[in-house]
């Protein structure tokens, strides 16, 4: 039989010619693009108050910016050491020793990652295997369902109760012999609940009992109210080796765009991990991990008027939609308010197009944070200057009651 001549249509090359291969099955078909994203892009769009994406619209400390331009000047644009510049890591132990109660060894326990984002991503592929049962409580940050089908996991959806609360034992019956990890994020995107002592005990004894990584995100830590605080799973008793504690220097310092985050775990799953990081991405940005060097040693007073500043916003944005007839409540952390909009008798994303197209401000749809569910709820960010919050609430207060 004669070869095909160079050119020729041989099946193969015909069905490719029609669409063929990029017809066959994909991981990213099970799940959709990023709605917060979207909602940033329809902001955009019709020039409204972006409350969708929970990015600051005011600088960041001075102190950092000198420093990141310092960097870049003294010719610290090349690559960092994969896991991290040494004195980054260095700063990032003490900082997490006096601030969450728990110590790493920085040269094999700490891995800077380009963000919390990427920390999330590398920590689901080096802890789980295709089939495994990932445990996703919800209302949850609209990654993490992707996260674990990416890494060929089976998200297992638990729901909390209407408060906010933990049913212990519908968490009871979440967990398989197939369960592998837990997802967590306290303080909670988009709820702003700050789980307590008591519920991640209970948390930890299931993971112990069922032989399971806690992967907790914990990028809002610094940013509580009316005398929360927080815990570390990680901190508690048997959870040391089994917890990947990931935190990023976006919320704190107000630099979202840097994408400079880090993950904290015993020496055998950050072993893993490295290697997951270092094919994602190599290393996280060399010049801004010496500004974020600078940023771990701010006073103690920055994070105390940190969380000042936002309780002021968070108030700000609070009444405001109470005035324009949101049900909502105060969160316990981080900087969104999730509310509930039944009484406009619209679907979330129809409200939340309706809201940006007419009345200037942009919210995510509620379903977003939901496996099935959440259609009668909208999460706005108050990361905003005060000006900002202030026209934003006017301008809802004036759409919603005329």
């Amino acid at each position: 039989m004669n070869p095909a001549r160079p050119g020729s249509r041989t099946p193969a090359r015909k069905a490719a010619a029609e669409g063929f291969f990029p017809a066959r099955p994909s991981r990213a078909d099970t799940f959709t693009e990023s709605v917060i994203r979207e909602m940033t892009r329809l902001s955009l769009q019709h020039n409204a108050i972006n409350l969708a994406q929970g990015f600051p619209d005011f600088p960041c400390p001075a102190g950092l910016k000198a420093a990141a331009c310092a960097a870049v000047n003294d010719d610290c644009n090349q690559y960092a050491i994969t896991w991290g510049a040494k004195d980054l890591r260095d700063a990032l132990a003490e900082r997490v020793k006096h601030s969450n109660g728990m110590r790493f060894d920085p040269e094999t326990e700490i891995t800077v990652t380009c963000g919390s984002t990427e920390a999330m991503m590398a920590s689901m592929l080096a802890t789980i295997q295709p089939g495994d049962e990932v445990i996703v409580p919800e209302p949850f940050y609209e990654n993490y369902g992707p996260d674990a089908q990416i890494s060929g996991a089976v998200p297992r959806y638990v729901r909390l109760e209407d408060d906010f609360s933990l049913d212990e034992e519908a968490w009871k019956a979440a967990f398989t012999k197939k369960s592998r990890a837990i997802i967590l994020n306290t303080p909670n995107n988009p709820t702003g609940k700050v789980f307590s002592r008591a519920e991640l005990a209970f948390i930890a004894d299931l993971c112990i009992d069922h032989n399971m990584v806690a992967i907790t995100d914990e990028i809002y830590e610094h940013i509580l109210y009316d005398g929360k605080k927080h815990v570390s799973i990680g901190s508690l008793p048997g959870m040391r080796d089994r917890t990947i504690t990931i935190g990023s220097f976006s919320k704190t310092y107000s630099v979202t765009g840097w994408r400079v985050g880090y993950a904290l775990a015993g020496r055998e799953i950050t072993a893993r991990l490295r290697k997951i990081h270092d094919f994602l991405t190599v290393g996280a940005p060399a010049p801004l991990q010496q500004a974020c060097v600078a940023a771990l040693h701010l006073p103690e007073s920055y994070y105390r008027e940190l969380a000042a500043d936002y309780d002021r916003k968070r108030k700000i944005l609070y009444n405001g939609l109470r005035k324009a007839g949101f049900s909502c409540r105060l969160p316990e952390g981080a900087y969104y308010i999730f509310t509930d909009i039944a009484e406009f008798g619209m679907t979330d994303t129809a409200f939340a197009r309706h809201l940006v197209e007419n009345a200037g401000v942009a919210a995510v749809p509620g379903s977003s944070f939901y496996h099935e569910g959440g259609k009668t709820k909208l999460r706005f960010t108050f990361s905003k200057k005060d000006e900002t919050l202030a026209e934003a609430c006017r301008r809802l207060e004036t759409f919603t009651t005329g």
